[in-house]
């Protein structure tokens, strides 16, 4: 059914079984969201092909996973940096007390998110070894370990304002207010990667804050590009982020036919600006 409906609008099938096997794996509906730049009043523009579609799914599919490969690295950083700090100078603790926080309100949220995050792991064998010997006190380089990246940015976003500048100077040479924009958009992007949704073509719903540098460089900060300039500012290892250009630069050689820079908001000359 669904072949026939492409089909009546102007989409090119060249193998018809290949097709159908591919859209017995991958819904019609995530299909369709890779097609809405290569139509017009619901019509395709003439010769595109059921293959181009196709290869631009398995571009975004592969370019997501290189993207998680960095995001890994940053969030395991911001957990090491929050924990270190906010341990020498609160204590192991220090963390369940409202005061060592901006908002109590905020904090208090933090902590019912962290009891279903521990509770969620509750089999695993570090929980069980604090829960048994610790009187189920988890100091907070514990802690940190069982929370989402969404939960972890927003505790950084609440912490008092010196602490959070503390961490954005002494690691990134940055003010604090766009590490938390950063760390906001990171933990959406790390979302969107985490389960399968499309990068391609997409415009970001949370978008991260951008020096006048970079705003002059960029046409937007909604697409994903912007992001991408974001973490080469955040990721420290800076073999992995070598690793990373290189291994993106061969997926978008090996796509080059089908990928369409401005939907994903690259400049033409995006290799130098992500080597600089």
């Amino acid at each position: 059914q669904h072949i026939e409906i492409v089909r009546n609008r102007n989409l090119i099938i060249g193998d018809e079984e290949e097709a159908i096997n591919f859209l017995k794996r991958v819904n019609y509906y995530r299909f369709t969201g890779y097609t809405l730049t290569l139509k017009e009043n619901d019509r395709f523009f003439d010769g595109i092909t059921f293959s181009h579609i196709q290869r631009l799914y398995e571009f975004d599919k592969k370019f997501r996973c290189l993207l998680l490969e960095v995001l890994e690295d940053i969030e395991i950083s911001f957990r090491t940096h929050i924990a270190y700090h906010h341990a020498h100078k609160y204590g192991p603790l220090g963390y369940l007390e409202s005061e060592n926080f901006e908002n109590r309100i905020h904090h208090e949220s933090f902590l019912v998110e962290l009891r279903k995050s521990i509770k969620r792991r509750k089999d695993e064998l570090f929980i069980r070894h604090y829960r048994r010997n610790y009187q189920n006190k988890y100091p907070i380089w514990v802690a940190l370990e069982t929370v989402s990246m969404g939960c972890l940015s927003k505790l950084f976003a609440n912490l008092k304002k010196e602490d959070k500048q503390f961490i954005s100077n002494n690691y990134y040479n940055v003010k604090y207010f766009y590490v938390e924009s950063w760390l906001h958009c990171l933990s959406y992007v790390r979302n969107i990667c985490a389960h399968y949704s499309r990068l391609y073509n997409k415009r970001l719903v949370i978008t991260p804050k951008l020096h006048r540098k970079e705003k002059r460089l960029l046409e937007s900060n909604d697409k994903i590009f912007a992001v991408i300039i974001v973490m080469k500012r955040l990721c420290l290892n800076k073999v992995l982020w070598k690793n990373f250009v290189i291994k993106l630069s061969e997926l978008m050689e090996a796509y080059n036919d089908v990928v369409d820079l401005k939907e994903i908001g690259f400049l033409n000359n995006w290799q130098e600006i992500l080597n600089a």
